[in-house]
């Protein structure tokens, strides 16, 4: 009983204010991976903790009910619970509508994380297919051109996955630009960040108004447009793909050897003035490798704790 009652109080401490904590350690992402490890490290957590406590709690109740409900009212009310209110018919009844309540509670939670996985899957493979069938090749790229004149650049992930590029992205790059977008869309994919996507945004579904679930899916997207960048800018050149956001945010040709101007950033849209900052000014490495420690600490503890409250006595 202690043990499941300590589990449950830790997801629901982790849920409200590990957000807090690691928006702290990650906000100026001086380290990407394991920032994003971090993020999921204490989701993993705070849902093994719930579901295993959970599962104390329904076996306890499963082999003695009495004994469940008489310490349930004794933690919570302490000596004024008294046998005549543990024992009442009307306190049975309510432990009854409660335990009927929370597994209805659980259930709608999994329909809820299963019906948004489900339509996210699907309509991302239909997309793919279609985006497939409706191109053009770009030739020599592996990418597909739709004719839109709004500048846009994406990948879906599918069977076959298919990488994306409007017609009025090709207007507004060059070579080397077009490169380091095309890059920064198969760092996407090859870093699986669909599949990242598709769980936190389940999370989402599921536990709507939980902020480590909610925040934490924002800071999972954030980061992984943050790591496909990195990838991208070692393989096709940090200038080429600051030009090449700052034409698809601004919707004009930039000239990739051009310094970056401030109305540009500031024209630039939503995300991408923070991510232009980041490639023009990188994190120091000895900033990065003490954010990657601290980080690496706080996911093992977000790993290692629901075991050791697991193995507590009682």
């Amino acid at each position: 009983m202690t043990t499941a009652l300590a589990l449950l109080g830790y997801a629901l401490l982790a849920a409200w204010c590990a957000p807090v904590l690691l928006t702290r350690l990650t906000g100026n992402a001086a380290t990407v991976h394991p920032a994003m490890i971090a993020w999921l490290s204490a989701m993993a957590s705070a849902l093994v903790s719930a579901a295993v406590g959970a599962a104390i709690l329904a076996r306890t109740g499963a082999d003695d009910w009495p004994t469940l409900t008489r310490l349930l009212c004794r933690g919570v009310a302490g000596t004024g619970c008294t046998p005549q209110v543990y024992g009442s018919a009307m306190y049975e009844a309510g432990m009854v509508i409660l335990a009927v309540l929370i597994t209805l509670a659980a259930l709608v939670a999994l329909w809820r994380y299963g019906r948004r996985t489900h339509r996210t899957v699907t309509r991302t493979r239909l997309h793919a297919r279609a985006a497939l069938l409706a191109g053009r090749e770009l030739a020599g790229t592996g990418a597909v051109v739709l004719d839109d004149p709004r500048p846009a650049a994406y990948c879906v992930a599918g069977r076959p996955a298919a990488i994306v590029v409007t017609s009025g992205a090709l207007a507004v790059l060059d070579q080397p630009q077009l490169a380091a977008v095309l890059a920064h869309e198969r760092a996407h994919l090859a870093g699986r960040h669909h599949l990242l996507a598709t769980f936190t945004r389940g999370l989402t579904a599921a536990f709507p108004g939980v902020p480590l679930f909610t925040r934490g899916a924002e800071e999972v997207t954030r980061l992984a447009e943050l790591a496909a960048d990195g990838r991208a800018a070692r393989s096709a050149g940090r200038h080429a793909l600051v030009a090449a956001l700052l034409a698809m945010a601004t919707g004009t040709a930039v000239d990739g050897m051009a310094p970056v101007a401030r109305g540009a950033l500031a024209a630039a849209g939503y995300a991408v003035p923070a991510r232009v900052e980041r490639l023009l000014r990188p994190p120091a490495p000895r900033l990065a490798a003490l954010a990657g420690l601290m980080l690496a600490v706080v996911s093992c503890i977000f790993l290692l704790l629901p075991a050791a409250l697991a193995a507590l006595p009682g």
